[in-house]
């Protein structure tokens, strides 16, 4: 009982964590919150010293699994792939191994290249409910976008990617929400058969590359033609797997915030409609004001001091983008949503150094073409309301609602 207590509270907690930070903020020095078993840091600046202090704060735990699995899950897990060290969970010289293809992957170039399909795929889907005059946003449109855009980036065959988007959620439940153990071996069969998919791709980019991401990550990884190791293929699977995850994953949670957010305020939804320019700034100020990344972990590698407390080597402290976001210290009015705010492209939302997302152009490019496609397909779109208001879902590391009933 205890447990499940606790994670109730950690649910609310992270349902809506702006209240503790604004508290975390005003605090003097780092505040420790035992529901995130970790050292918040709250404020914009530490946030930057601490994304650009790698040697003393260590990427290597940066996503550490909320919920414990039980020994069936545990032993469903090693049928598949991983885990290894990837972009997210490595740094220095690692980490720019990691880094190096997905900047080559996610170049300007290459992104511009594959606007023209992700434009496609979301007329394709508002096609598919425009006539109905009303819709749930989550599954007919958010959750669905950014998997066909990243499986295209990948070089997944469009059959394909259902069962892997259905993967990557079930690996993002297994870890960071609470299921029974026959839900856990569920989800855990899922994952494996998604690691399995990946491994199918990656063998056969070895035998014959094409001009896509995996073939990119594979030469990068693992160089030269012979066979793949059993060991180059756990690398390239669990990197490819976060690959796919953050690209649909954190996209899909920000077009859901995106238009929460627009549509629960008709004074700016109806300034954007009037004045479709304003698009770039309306995601930006959307990103900054309720990103979908809230937080990743860091832990010291030697005793430090940040902000005036002193942290010994092994502590955990938790990078809040998301209050850094909402800074007074930075941003007048920091609380309010404002598309027409001036200078909002300074924000953590997409990270800050070495580790600042590769793919936020992408991420940018899929949001803006989704506010065009809207306001010129749907002018009058609203949330229904004769629906309750949307809940946000308890994650930190998607903050989306959980549905997104709307009418026009």
């Amino acid at each position: 009982m205890a447990w499940h207590d606790e994670q109730a509270r950690r649910d609310e907690l992270y349902r809506d964590p702006y209240p503790l930070y604004a508290r975390a903020r005003r605090a003097e020095g780092l505040m420790y919150v035992p529901e995130f078993d970790a050292w918040l840091v709250a404020r914009d600046q530490d946030v930057r010293e601490v994304l650009l202090r790698a040697e003393d704060f260590s990427s290597a735990h940066a996503l550490l699994p909320d919920i414990p699995l039980s020994e069936a899950a545990l032993g469903v897990l090693p049928r598949g792939f991983g885990p290894r060290p990837t972009v997210v969970s490595s740094d220095g010289a690692a980490h720019r191994r990691h880094r190096a293809p997905l900047n080559r992957g996610l170049s300007a170039a290459r992104v511009a290249a594959l606007l023209p399909y992700a434009r496609t795929c979301a007329e394709e889907l508002v096609e598919g409910f425009a006539a109905d005059g009303s819709a749930e946003l989550v599954e007919a449109y958010a959750r669905r976008l950014p998997g066909m855009v990243v499986g295209r980036l990948i070089g997944l065959d469009p059959a394909d990617v259902p069962a892997a988007v259905h993967g990557g959620y079930r690996a993002e439940e297994l870890l960071f929400r609470p299921l029974s153990p026959e839900g856990q071996v569920a989800a855990a069969e899922d994952v494996v058969a998604l690691q399995h998919l990946l491994d199918g791709y990656v063998r056969e980019r070895r035998e014959r590359p094409r001009d896509d991401m995996c073939s990119t990550m594979v030469a990068a990884l693992a160089p030269g033609d012979a066979e793949l190791t059993l060991e180059q293929r756990h690398e390239l699977v669990t990197s490819l797997q976060n690959l796919l995850i953050a690209g649909f994953l954190t996209t899909s949670a920000l077009i859901g915030t995106m238009l929460l957010h627009l549509l629960g305020d008709r004074r700016q939804w109806r300034t954007l409609r009037a004045d479709p320019s304003l698009i770039p700034a309306a995601v930006e100020e959307a990103v900054r004001h309720d990103t979908a990344i809230q937080a990743f972990r860091r832990t010291t590698t030697r005793p430090v001091t940040l902000a005036g407390t002193k942290l010994p080597a092994a502590a955990t402290v938790l990078v809040a983008y998301g209050s850094a976001n909402r800074d007074e210290r930075r941003y007048e009015r920091a609380g309010e949503f404002d598309i027409t705010r001036p200078g909002n492209r300074q924000h953590l939302a997409f990270g800050h150094g070495t580790h600042g997302c590769p793919g936020s152009q992408l991420a940018r490019d899929q949001l803006r073409l989704t506010l065009d496609l809207f306001i010129r397909r749907m002018p009058e779109l609203r949330l229904d309301r004769d629906r309750p208001r949307p809940r946000m879902r308890p994650t930190l590391i998607h903050r989306s609602p959980q549905a997104l009933y709307v009418t026009w």
